[in-house]
């Protein structure tokens, strides 16, 4: 393969750097600034970033809207809303959108430690 063109195995698939053993987490934040969730690759480059993918699972009795900090706190250019049904399981909330330069995805909710937050990261960065 030519130098400079990017194939499969130019990325590694790892866990959200929230994460504890790659267990779901927690969202105990109710406001901004949300739990935090993953920081991205500190890279600028154009062809070095992190893919991420969360999905949501809601524990509790009652549908509870999940907000997610995407790169920063500005409301709205910053902020992903989903409401999560009721003791559901997977919920898809984030289906590989990319960041780069140690940008922040946190998240936050109406009701505070029933949403549990899994998933992972392809990063894709010359090794």
């Amino acid at each position: 393969m030519p130098h400079g063109m990017r194939d499969y195995r130019d990325y590694q698939k790892r866990k959200l750097s929230g994460s504890t053993d790659g267990r779901g987490i927690k969202v105990a934040a109710g406001s901004s600034p949300g739990t935090l969730v993953h920081s991205a690759l500190s890279s600028i480059a154009a062809n070095e970033w992190d893919e991420i993918f969360i999905q949501a699972v809601n524990t509790s009795a009652a549908p509870v809207k999940l907000a997610v900090e995407w790169g920063g706190t500005d409301s709205p250019d910053d902020l992903i809303e989903v409401t999560i049904p009721a003791e559901s399981g997977f919920t898809e909330v984030i289906p590989g959108h990319v960041l780069q330069n140690g940008a922040l995805v946190r998240a936050f909710a109406a009701g505070t430690d029933v949403i549990v937050l899994h998933g992972y990261v392809n990063r894709y960065q010359h090794i």
